[in-house]
Protein backbone atom coordinates (compact mmCIF):
# COMPACT_ATOMS: atom_id res chain seq x y z
CA UNK A 1 0.00 0.00 0.00
CA UNK A 2 1.04 3.25 -0.91
CA UNK A 3 2.35 5.89 1.97
CA UNK A 4 0.50 8.87 3.00
CA UNK A 5 2.84 11.00 0.94
CA UNK A 6 1.92 9.37 -2.08
CA UNK A 7 -2.28 9.31 -1.47
CA UNK A 8 -1.52 13.14 -0.91
CA UNK A 9 -0.29 13.34 -4.59
CA UNK A 10 -2.15 10.92 -6.43
CA UNK A 11 -5.72 12.44 -4.93
CA UNK A 12 -3.80 15.84 -6.56
CA UNK A 13 -2.82 13.65 -9.86
CA UNK A 14 -6.83 12.32 -9.56
CA UNK A 15 -8.27 15.76 -9.38
CA UNK A 16 -6.56 17.01 -12.11
CA UNK A 17 -7.34 13.91 -14.58
CA UNK A 18 -11.46 14.33 -13.76
CA UNK A 19 -11.47 18.40 -13.75
CA UNK A 20 -9.92 17.88 -17.51
CA UNK A 21 -11.69 14.47 -18.62
CA UNK A 22 -15.26 15.05 -17.45
CA UNK A 23 -16.35 18.68 -16.51
CA UNK A 24 -20.02 17.44 -15.65
CA UNK A 25 -18.61 14.30 -13.50
CA UNK A 26 -16.26 17.05 -11.79
CA UNK A 27 -18.82 19.53 -11.19
CA UNK A 28 -21.16 16.61 -9.26
CA UNK A 29 -17.98 15.29 -7.40
CA UNK A 30 -17.53 18.61 -5.74
CA UNK A 31 -20.90 17.37 -3.32
CA UNK A 32 -19.98 14.38 -1.79
CA UNK A 33 -18.39 15.12 1.56
CA UNK A 34 -14.25 15.11 1.11
CA UNK A 35 -13.07 11.38 1.79
CA UNK A 36 -15.83 10.44 -0.71
CA UNK A 37 -15.03 12.90 -2.86
CA UNK A 38 -11.29 12.02 -2.71
CA UNK A 39 -11.76 8.33 -3.77
CA UNK A 40 -14.48 8.98 -6.72
CA UNK A 41 -11.55 10.87 -7.95
CA UNK A 42 -9.25 8.13 -7.52
CA UNK A 43 -11.32 5.76 -9.47
CA UNK A 44 -11.80 8.16 -12.09
CA UNK A 45 -8.34 8.63 -12.88
CA UNK A 46 -8.12 4.65 -13.64
CA UNK A 47 -10.91 4.72 -15.19
CA UNK A 48 -9.90 7.61 -17.73
CA UNK A 49 -6.51 5.96 -17.83
CA UNK A 50 -7.83 2.72 -19.39
CA UNK A 51 -9.84 4.41 -21.81
CA UNK A 52 -7.18 6.61 -22.68
CA UNK A 53 -4.65 3.74 -23.17
CA UNK A 54 -7.68 1.33 -25.13
CA UNK A 55 -9.09 4.62 -27.85
CA UNK A 56 -5.47 6.83 -28.37
CA UNK A 57 -6.73 9.66 -26.46
CA UNK A 58 -5.33 12.46 -23.88
CA UNK A 59 -8.27 12.78 -21.44
CA UNK A 60 -11.28 11.79 -23.75
CA UNK A 61 -11.21 13.72 -27.05
CA UNK A 62 -10.94 12.80 -30.61
CA UNK A 63 -10.03 9.10 -31.06
CA UNK A 64 -6.79 8.43 -32.27
CA UNK A 65 -5.30 5.05 -34.16
CA UNK A 66 -4.54 2.46 -32.13
CA UNK A 67 -2.08 0.14 -33.73
CA UNK A 68 -1.73 -2.33 -31.11
CA UNK A 69 -4.71 -2.95 -29.26
CA UNK A 70 -4.47 -5.84 -27.79
CA UNK A 71 -0.70 -4.92 -26.36
CA UNK A 72 -2.67 -1.86 -24.52
CA UNK A 73 -5.20 -4.44 -23.71
CA UNK A 74 -2.64 -6.66 -21.82
CA UNK A 75 -0.62 -3.58 -20.25
CA UNK A 76 -3.96 -2.09 -18.83
CA UNK A 77 -4.77 -5.69 -17.19
CA UNK A 78 -1.25 -6.63 -15.91
CA UNK A 79 -1.53 -2.98 -14.12
CA UNK A 80 -4.51 -3.26 -13.23
CA UNK A 81 -3.54 -6.58 -11.36
CA UNK A 82 -0.23 -4.98 -9.75
CA UNK A 83 -2.62 -2.54 -8.47
CA UNK A 84 -5.51 -4.64 -7.02
CA UNK A 85 -2.86 -6.80 -5.61
CA UNK A 86 -1.63 -3.53 -3.59
CA UNK A 87 1.56 -3.12 -5.29
CA UNK A 88 3.22 0.17 -6.66
CA UNK A 89 2.69 0.41 -10.14
CA UNK A 90 5.10 3.35 -11.00
CA UNK A 91 1.91 4.45 -13.61
CA UNK A 92 -0.22 7.33 -11.32
CA UNK A 93 -4.10 6.40 -11.98
CA UNK A 94 -3.33 2.87 -11.39
CA UNK A 95 -2.18 3.47 -8.15
CA UNK A 96 -5.13 5.70 -7.76
CA UNK A 97 -6.57 2.66 -7.95
CA UNK A 98 -4.80 0.65 -5.56
CA UNK A 99 -4.96 3.03 -2.86
CA UNK A 100 -9.12 3.12 -3.32
CA UNK A 101 -9.42 -0.29 -4.29
CA UNK A 102 -7.56 -1.09 -0.63
CA UNK A 103 -9.78 1.72 1.60
CA UNK A 104 -13.34 0.40 -0.42
CA UNK A 105 -13.44 -3.12 -0.74
CA UNK A 106 -12.90 -3.43 -4.66
CA UNK A 107 -12.40 -6.63 -5.92
CA UNK A 108 -10.85 -7.96 -9.11
CA UNK A 109 -13.81 -8.91 -10.45
CA UNK A 110 -15.17 -5.80 -10.47
CA UNK A 111 -12.18 -4.30 -12.12
CA UNK A 112 -12.63 -6.93 -14.86
CA UNK A 113 -15.65 -6.60 -15.63
CA UNK A 114 -15.22 -2.77 -16.78
CA UNK A 115 -11.76 -3.95 -18.65
CA UNK A 116 -13.85 -6.24 -20.41
CA UNK A 117 -15.24 -3.14 -22.34
CA UNK A 118 -12.21 -2.36 -23.49
CA UNK A 119 -11.48 -6.11 -24.73
CA UNK A 120 -14.61 -5.73 -26.78
CA UNK A 121 -13.28 -2.71 -28.41
CA UNK A 122 -10.00 -4.35 -29.27
CA UNK A 123 -11.74 -6.88 -30.99
CA UNK A 124 -13.58 -4.86 -33.19
CA UNK A 125 -16.93 -6.01 -31.60
CA UNK A 126 -20.22 -4.48 -33.10
CA UNK A 127 -23.55 -5.16 -30.87
CA UNK A 128 -25.93 -7.05 -32.95
CA UNK A 129 -28.97 -7.02 -30.70
CA UNK A 130 -30.06 -4.55 -27.89
CA UNK A 131 -28.82 -7.59 -25.56
CA UNK A 132 -25.63 -7.25 -26.91
CA UNK A 133 -25.73 -3.09 -26.47
CA UNK A 134 -26.98 -3.39 -22.85
CA UNK A 135 -23.72 -5.91 -21.87
CA UNK A 136 -21.46 -3.50 -23.95
CA UNK A 137 -22.83 -0.46 -22.04
CA UNK A 138 -22.49 -2.83 -18.35
CA UNK A 139 -19.22 -3.50 -18.80
CA UNK A 140 -18.09 0.26 -20.10
CA UNK A 141 -20.48 2.02 -17.22
CA UNK A 142 -22.49 -0.05 -16.07
CA UNK A 143 -19.86 -1.99 -13.97
CA UNK A 144 -18.06 1.55 -13.14
CA UNK A 145 -21.28 2.64 -11.76
CA UNK A 146 -21.34 -0.37 -8.83
CA UNK A 147 -17.33 0.54 -8.09
CA UNK A 148 -18.39 3.85 -7.58
CA UNK A 149 -21.58 2.60 -5.26
CA UNK A 150 -19.00 0.24 -2.63
CA UNK A 151 -16.83 3.97 -3.11
CA UNK A 152 -19.91 5.60 -1.39
CA UNK A 153 -19.97 2.53 1.18
CA UNK A 154 -22.80 0.56 -0.18
CA UNK A 155 -22.14 -2.96 0.59
CA UNK A 156 -21.60 -6.04 -1.22
CA UNK A 157 -24.39 -8.15 -0.19
CA UNK A 158 -27.01 -5.16 -1.14
CA UNK A 159 -27.55 -6.21 -4.61
CA UNK A 160 -30.79 -3.92 -5.09
CA UNK A 161 -28.53 -0.69 -4.62
CA UNK A 162 -25.78 -1.91 -6.19
CA UNK A 163 -28.14 -2.90 -9.15
CA UNK A 164 -29.50 0.96 -9.36
CA UNK A 165 -25.88 2.25 -9.46
CA UNK A 166 -25.54 0.02 -12.78
CA UNK A 167 -28.54 1.74 -14.29
CA UNK A 168 -26.97 4.97 -13.39
CA UNK A 169 -23.68 3.54 -15.74
CA UNK A 170 -26.02 2.54 -18.14
CA UNK A 171 -28.32 5.81 -18.65
CA UNK A 172 -24.99 7.63 -19.12
CA UNK A 173 -23.55 5.37 -21.79
CA UNK A 174 -26.78 5.36 -23.45
CA UNK A 175 -26.71 8.85 -23.30
CA UNK A 176 -23.19 9.00 -24.59
CA UNK A 177 -24.09 6.71 -27.66
CA UNK A 178 -26.24 8.95 -28.66
CA UNK A 179 -24.45 12.28 -28.58
CA UNK A 180 -21.68 10.57 -29.93
CA UNK A 181 -22.63 8.84 -33.00
CA UNK A 182 -21.18 11.08 -35.54
CA UNK A 183 -17.79 11.08 -33.75
CA UNK A 184 -17.82 7.06 -33.86
CA UNK A 185 -18.63 6.80 -36.93
CA UNK A 186 -15.68 9.07 -37.68
CA UNK A 187 -13.68 6.60 -35.83
CA UNK A 188 -14.68 3.80 -37.73
CA UNK A 189 -17.08 2.64 -34.64
CA UNK A 190 -20.44 2.12 -34.55
CA UNK A 191 -22.59 1.18 -31.11
CA UNK A 192 -26.34 0.43 -32.45
CA UNK A 193 -27.50 -2.36 -32.81
CA UNK A 194 -26.75 -3.88 -35.81
CA UNK A 195 -30.87 -4.88 -36.06
CA UNK A 196 -31.81 -1.39 -35.78
CA UNK A 197 -29.75 -0.78 -39.00
CA UNK A 198 -30.95 -3.21 -41.03
CA UNK A 199 -34.62 -2.64 -39.69
CA UNK A 200 -33.97 0.71 -41.30
CA UNK A 201 -32.18 -0.65 -44.37
CA UNK A 202 -29.22 1.77 -43.77
CA UNK A 203 -26.46 0.57 -46.15
CA UNK A 204 -23.02 -0.28 -44.72
CA UNK A 205 -21.15 2.46 -43.94
CA UNK A 206 -24.08 5.19 -45.06
CA UNK A 207 -25.26 5.76 -41.49
CA UNK A 208 -24.16 9.75 -41.57
CA UNK A 209 -25.45 10.49 -45.28
CA UNK A 210 -28.08 12.64 -44.90
CA UNK A 211 -30.22 10.50 -47.17
CA UNK A 212 -30.78 8.48 -43.65
CA UNK A 213 -30.77 11.05 -41.13
CA UNK A 214 -34.43 10.53 -40.26
CA UNK A 215 -33.99 7.12 -39.42
CA UNK A 216 -30.95 7.92 -37.21
CA UNK A 217 -32.87 10.27 -35.32
CA UNK A 218 -35.46 7.51 -34.68
CA UNK A 219 -32.58 5.34 -33.58
CA UNK A 220 -30.93 7.89 -31.25
CA UNK A 221 -34.43 8.63 -29.53
CA UNK A 222 -34.34 5.06 -29.05
CA UNK A 223 -31.09 5.29 -27.13
CA UNK A 224 -32.24 8.35 -25.36
CA UNK A 225 -35.61 6.80 -24.07
CA UNK A 226 -33.18 3.85 -22.78
CA UNK A 227 -30.71 6.19 -20.79
CA UNK A 228 -34.28 7.51 -19.53
CA UNK A 229 -35.63 4.71 -17.99
CA UNK A 230 -32.19 3.72 -16.16
CA UNK A 231 -31.82 7.20 -15.18
CA UNK A 232 -35.23 6.79 -13.58
CA UNK A 233 -34.54 3.54 -11.67
CA UNK A 234 -31.49 5.15 -10.55
CA UNK A 235 -33.14 7.94 -9.28
CA UNK A 236 -35.01 5.36 -6.72
CA UNK A 237 -31.86 3.99 -5.76
CA UNK A 238 -30.55 6.74 -4.66
CA UNK A 239 -32.36 7.07 -1.73
CA UNK A 240 -30.28 4.26 0.27
CA UNK A 241 -26.98 6.50 0.11
CA UNK A 242 -26.11 9.21 2.29
CA UNK A 243 -27.17 12.27 1.92
CA UNK A 244 -24.21 14.01 0.14
CA UNK A 245 -23.36 11.25 -1.79
CA UNK A 246 -27.06 10.80 -2.34
CA UNK A 247 -27.14 14.93 -3.70
CA UNK A 248 -24.16 13.87 -6.30
CA UNK A 249 -25.86 10.97 -7.80
CA UNK A 250 -29.04 12.96 -7.80
CA UNK A 251 -27.22 15.73 -9.45
CA UNK A 252 -25.58 13.30 -11.90
CA UNK A 253 -28.32 11.85 -13.48
CA UNK A 254 -29.94 14.98 -13.89
CA UNK A 255 -26.98 16.64 -15.30
CA UNK A 256 -26.36 13.81 -17.92
CA UNK A 257 -30.00 12.97 -18.43
CA UNK A 258 -29.88 16.46 -19.85
CA UNK A 259 -27.61 15.27 -22.53
CA UNK A 260 -29.57 12.75 -23.60
CA UNK A 261 -32.88 14.91 -23.28
CA UNK A 262 -30.97 17.52 -25.23
CA UNK A 263 -30.21 15.01 -28.27
CA UNK A 264 -33.63 13.78 -28.43
CA UNK A 265 -35.27 17.44 -28.75
CA UNK A 266 -32.72 18.39 -31.47
CA UNK A 267 -33.63 15.91 -34.02
CA UNK A 268 -31.88 15.47 -37.14
CA UNK A 269 -29.60 18.80 -35.81
CA UNK A 270 -28.28 16.34 -32.61
CA UNK A 271 -24.46 15.93 -34.69
CA UNK A 272 -24.02 19.64 -35.71
CA UNK A 273 -22.02 20.20 -33.05
CA UNK A 274 -21.68 18.21 -29.80
CA UNK A 275 -24.52 18.39 -27.36
CA UNK A 276 -22.98 19.46 -23.71
CA UNK A 277 -24.62 21.17 -20.87
CA UNK A 278 -23.74 24.88 -19.71
CA UNK A 279 -22.72 25.88 -16.20
CA UNK A 280 -25.86 27.28 -15.61
CA UNK A 281 -27.90 24.14 -16.73
CA UNK A 282 -25.39 22.00 -14.05
CA UNK A 283 -26.36 24.46 -11.16
CA UNK A 284 -29.82 24.14 -11.74
CA UNK A 285 -29.80 20.56 -11.83
CA UNK A 286 -27.67 20.30 -8.65
CA UNK A 287 -30.43 22.51 -7.06
CA UNK A 288 -32.59 20.51 -7.83
CA UNK A 289 -31.46 17.02 -6.86
CA UNK A 290 -30.78 19.29 -3.37
CA UNK A 291 -34.63 19.41 -3.03
CA UNK A 292 -35.20 15.33 -4.33
CA UNK A 293 -32.58 14.67 -2.15
CA UNK A 294 -33.40 16.09 1.24
CA UNK A 295 -37.62 14.67 0.41
CA UNK A 296 -35.37 11.59 0.27
CA UNK A 297 -33.87 11.72 3.61
CA UNK A 298 -37.26 12.46 5.16
CA UNK A 299 -38.21 9.43 4.34
CA UNK A 300 -35.21 7.27 4.29
CA UNK A 301 -36.26 5.19 7.47
CA UNK A 302 -38.51 3.12 5.33
CA UNK A 303 -36.07 1.64 2.74
CA UNK A 304 -36.98 0.86 -0.36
Amino acid sequence: MPHAADRTALIAFAQKSIARGSKSFAFASKLFDRKTRERVWLLYAWCRACDDMADGQDHGGAMAAVDDPKARLTAIRALTAKAMRGDITSEPAFDCLGIVAAECGLTQKMADDVIEGFALDAAGWRPQTDEDLQQYCFHVAGAVGVMMAAVMGVPADDEATLSRACHLGLAFQYANIARDIAEDDAAGRCYLPAAWIAAQAIPAGALMQPLYLTQLTQMAARLCDASARYEASARVGAARLPFRSRWAVLSAAGIYGDIARKVRAAGSDAWDQRISVSKWEKLMQVMAAWWLAVGFRKTEENPL
